[in-house]
């Protein structure tokens, strides 16, 4: 029987299996960019060993501002088994890794719950997203998934719709979150320091949408109490790609702006979590997406 792709707000509705692609623009088979240690998550996601992150080719977005836009489109990476990627997850534990984190995953929601199926890997499995997710998607993942690091980029429809082509992103990111919490529960971290469980909410500052992170925050802050989440506020937006059409996203975000967010994210309700400083604005940590690992 034929099944179309139903697994992302998006409902495209096509045969993937078949050779159809969707908004997300690749196939039904798992197509992977890079596999290998990453250090450029929050300290208690990367610690000293790293992340065994797995860059998936394709999104469900279409983010103008994205710095991963080689892979996001589809246009990079190899084409594996689920059978391989199970063996990838194994190889990355076995490097010493402290998680398997899995970057931009969601359209393969169903081929990694295979392949995580049984799986003891003995080191949490990290749930990478942007946020845009069905709940009755992400119920396929409990008992999977230890810890979620959604984006939570919009709580305003006007910027969703003008830069990731999503003008229900606030309603379904915020359900997605509820989920993702309704899983976990509090978050935990180790005697190292480390996230074993739990959620991570990550909120990146825009050029001049103040008001949207001041929602974002206003969100998080009377939506979870003091130990229930932890939340990451980043300053690292950095102009790439042809911007032409939106020319206020042409340049970071100002050292005014960024102190103002800061400011009103540390008189928020919010009390467990992390700032970015703004010299992080660089592409330094964008990885090469070349197989590595594949």
């Amino acid at each position: 029987m034929t099944q179309l792709c139903s697994i992302c707000p998006r409902g495209c509705g096509v045969d993937r299996a078949g050779g159809q692609f969707g908004f997300c623009a690749v196939p039904d088979a798992p197509v992977v960019a890079r596999a290998a240690p990453h250090f450029g998550e929050e300290p208690c996601i990367s610690g000293t060993r790293g992340s065994g992150a797995v860059f998936f080719s394709g999104c469900n977005l279409r983010c103008v501002f994205c710095q991963n836009r080689t892979i996001s489109r589809g246009e990079h990476g190899k084409e594996i088994t689920v059978a391989q990627l199970h063996d990838i997850f194994l190889r990355l534990r076995d490097e010493g890794v402290h998680n398997i984190n899995l970057v931009t995953p969601s359209h393969y929601t169903r081929q990694i719950a295979e392949a995580l199926s049984g799986l003891e890997l003995g080191i949490p499995v990290v749930w990478n997203s942007s946020g845009y997710e069905c709940v009755e998607t992400l119920r396929m993942l409990d008992g999977l998934v230890q810890v979620y690091l959604p984006d939570l980029k919009y709580a305003l429809s006007e910027p969703a719709a003008r830069y990731s082509a999503a003008a229900d992103y606030p309603q379904v990111a915020r359900a997605a979150v509820l989920e993702m919490y309704r899983q976990t529960g509090p978050f935990r971290l180790d005697e190292d320091g480390l996230l074993q469980r739990g959620v991570l909410i990550r909120h990146l500052i825009l050029p001049r949408q103040a008001e949207n992170t001041r929602r974002v925050i206003d969100w998080v802050g009377e939506t979870f109490a003091p130990g229930q989440v932890l939340f990451s506020l980043m300053s690292q937006y950095t102009p790439v790609g042809d911007l032409a059409q939106w020319p206020e996203l042409q340049h970071p975000i100002s050292p005014e702006l960024n102190e103002e967010m800061y400011q009103y994210l540390i008189d928020s309700p919010i009390a467990d979590g992390f700032y970015q400083d703004l010299d992080a604005a660089t592409g330094d940590m964008i990885p090469a997406f070349d197989g590595t690992g594949v």
